[in-house]
């Protein structure tokens, strides 16, 4: 049914005011009976969002990804579209911004000062953040799919030649939605779909015919009236028309914004997308952007519903929980017999009990790693290694009489035995014989939770991230990986609560590998972006990041909040509490990470995400173990692509440079690598400069042992005279 309001004596931003005719419909729960979601239609679209002829049906309605048992959805016609007989003949009058305006006091006439969510396509999309930027506190929810804040150049021109046909053609409609149609879609969609096949009827080709179809459609069922109105919205969508004020506030609000792009869209491109997240994201950790994968161009948001409803799941489907999930990080001393296991468990079983939707992720318990590596050690030169591995067996057993770890320990003590049979071990085998860690405090933690009475279920990430194989330091296959963790996410029950092995992962082949020591943080990340987790919290047992390092200045203090960027550049250089490639994935989804103590309960921890804290420097960290390669030699004054060649030649090798420096004198070059590749480095670099050892262009290169390397970090370091104490 629809619904008509009046508007009277409406003022333009032109300054032409003239009454406005309103109209809308409602889907769903009576109004102000549930939450309500405000749909937006596109260019050519209209209200009639959802039902037998909805143009978004595939998305809204009884049992639907956005569920009209659960939500009042409303949706305005753009007034002036002919879906209701309303007329607006001078377009030029208006912009998307008016209608925003507009559609605030439609609400407001409604008496509706609070959205749970405004969503809109292309058009729709646009001038949803245009009511947003209006009305920064107006929707909980702010939903643009294949939209901007703004039209851009490109956009702006297509809509000008639209104009053209518009004002010109002998078929104004037919002849504009033609043209339109190219730049909807895209030259791979029409190859996909046409294949350069005919018409043998028509003896025209497909795409021809095809072109003409939907012009011919299109004339039939929309007013040349309102083609130019809407052509004219959508080229004027802009934000900012009156200053960066709405930008801004649209910036600090607490609106949860959640960009959609298409990678293959041609007017609102997914470049532009990711850029206003990047603009949102630098001041706020409630921006999140997702993308929709398809040669279909723009016109992907009406076509991939499966995609779009994967995106918007977490959005939409409360399932009585909350809408987005938690990962929760344990650390191995978190995961220690006696008051660590517990408080683990308690803080698991707290969260369940509130509502909240968790997952687990836990590294191996306390030193197991580590112990692991030297029973391999001592297994592979000959040593007496049984009473570590008994040892070791009997800390992880310890009381839990309940759980079976019997299979584990004899797949343990198999691989053990044949690394002493041989006298040595592969990479391969030694993450085969260090996943066991992860493998044996998983399903621990998991049959402890069962018996606490959450439906604790066990996933092995061996099944689930997949790897090159590079044993001891695999790289992960991001896409292969998201996909299978999605889908198996997908087969939970809504109040599982999946337990994830951290650390390990597979080939495509099955063999076990390893991401690297510490890399359970970076499983996590990984999960919490394939997730589009609200939030990771690793559980350590410490209260957070420090100014510096609390066990060599005991005066440290504890740092409450960092950026994605300070927070990066404490991985890298020496915060052993993250693990240098775990921020790349929450900064990729505006993702905050918490750094919390498993074992103070009243501890806020460290908070990273897009804001800062106070400027100035934030902390002093420490790399050890590293040491100083230094090339020496006249010929290096002035020469062209010696960096380069070292940074080859070690990258072949697998050698990190961590710094690289050079003096003025251009005489000498000084890089810095971990301790244990010194010699190699050396080696690789005689071997690749030895014409220049020739020349005596280069005379010696040397290492300086034992060097460690002071990191000072800080968003703004212009108050590097001040004095700094941690």
């Amino acid at each position: 049914m629809l619904y008509h309001l009046k508007i009277k004596a409406f003022t333009t931003y032109s300054g032409v005011t003239q009454d406005i005719s309103l109209s809308y419909q409602l889907f769903g729960p009576e109004l102000h009976s549930a939450p309500i979601v405000l749909v937006n239609h596109a260019l050519t679209g209209n209200s009639n969002v959802t039902g037998k002829d909805g143009w978004w049906s595939s998305l809204i309605g009884e049992g639907k990804c956005i569920d009209t048992k659960k939500y009042t959805i409303l949706a305005f016609n753009v007034p002036g579209n002919g879906y209701d007989g309303f007329v607006i003949d001078n377009y030029k009058d208006f912009v998307a911004g008016d209608m925003a305006r507009i559609f605030l006091l439609g609400l407001e006439s409604l008496g509706i000062n609070r959205l749970f969510a405004i969503i809109g396509g292309s058009l729709g999309g646009g001038i949803a953040w245009e009511m947003a930027a209006l009305d920064p506190g107006l929707t909980e929810h702010l939903i643009p799919v294949a939209s901007d804040w703004k039209s851009t150049d490109w956009l702006i021109a297509n809509c000008q030649i639209q104009e053209q046909f518009l004002v010109n053609s002998k078929q104004p409609v037919h002849d504009a939605r033609m043209h339109a149609m190219l730049c909807y879609r895209t030259p791979e969609s029409f190859k996909q779909r046409f294949q350069r096949s005919t018409n043998e009827e028509l003896q025209v080709f497909n795409v021809e015919s095809w072109l003409m179809h939907h012009g011919k459609k299109l004339q039939e069922r929309f007013q040349l009236s309102a083609y130019k109105l809407t052509n004219q919205l959508l080229k004027t969508i802009d934000i900012t028309r009156k200053g960066e004020a709405a930008f801004v506030n649209l910036q600090n609000s607490s609106t949860n914004i959640h960009i959609i792009g298409v990678d293959s869209d041609l007017f609102f491109t997914a470049k532009e997308n990711k850029e206003t997240y990047k603009q949102l994201a630098q001041a706020n950790s409630n921006v999140t952007y997702g993308e929709i994968q398809s040669v279909h161009g723009h016109d992907a948001f009406l076509i991939e519903f499966e995609q779009i409803q994967k995106l918007l799941k977490t959005i939409f489907d409360q399932n009585g929980r909350s809408r987005r999930v938690k990962v929760l990080k344990f650390g191995g001393t978190s995961l220690a017999n006696g008051e660590g296991i517990g408080r683990v468990l308690e803080i698991v079983c707290g969260k369940v009990a509130a509502g909240d939707n968790v997952v687990v992720v836990l590294s191996a318990r306390e030193k197991a790693t580590d112990q692991l590596e030297v029973i391999l050690e001592k297994a592979a030169s000959g040593r007496d290694y049984r009473k570590d591995f008994e040892a070791f067996e009997t800390y992880q057993k310890h009381s839990f009489h309940n759980v079976n770890l019997s299979a584990e320990f004899r797949e343990l003590a198999s691989l053990f035995e044949g690394v002493a049979l041989l006298g040595d071990y592969s990479l391969k085998t030694k993450d085969q014989v260090l996943a066991y860690g992860e493998l044996i405090a998983a399903k621990l933690i998991t049959k402890l939770l069962i018996g606490k009475g959450v439906k604790a279920v066990l996933l092995d990430t061996r099944e689930l991230i997949k790897t090159d194989s590079n044993f001891g330091e695999a790289k992960v296959l991001e896409s292969l990986s998201k996909e299978m963790v999605l889908k198996a996410f997908s087969r939970l029950e809504p109040d599982d609560v999946p337990v994830f092995t951290g650390f390990i992962a597979s080939t495509r082949a099955g063999e076990t590998t390893t991401l690297g020591r510490n890399g359970s943080n970076y499983t996590a990340s990984l999960l919490a972006n394939f997730l589009d987790a609200q939030e990771l919290q690793n559980y350590t047992h410490v209260d957070g990041i420090f100014t510096a390092n609390p066990e060599l200045v005991p005066e440290a203090q504890k740092i409450s909040q960092l950026s994605y960027s300070e927070a990066n550049e404490l991985a890298n250089f020496g915060a052993t509490i993250l693990h240098a490639k775990t921020i790349i994935p929450l900064l990729e989804k505006n993702i905050p990470l918490r750094i919390l103590n498993t074992f103070n309960h009243d501890g806020e921890g460290t908070l990273i995400s897009a804001k800062s804290g106070t400027e100035g420097i934030k902390s002093l960290s420490v790399i050890e173990n590293e040491a100083l390669i230094n090339l020496e030699g006249r010929g290096l004054l002035g020469k062209v692509g010696v960096d380069a060649r070292i940074f080859k030649a070690l990258g072949q090798n697998n050698i990190n440079v961590g710094i690289i420096s050079q003096g003025s004198s251009e005489r000498g070059i000084g890089l810095v690598v971990a301790s244990d590749k010194a010699r190699q480095a050396r080696a690789v670099l005689e071997a690749e400069f030895e014409d220049a050892f020739q020349s005596q262009d280069i005379n010696a290169i040397s290492i300086i042992e034992d060097v460690s390397v002071i990191s000072i970090i800080g968003q703004d370091l212009s108050t590097f005279h001040k004095p700094f104490n941690a």
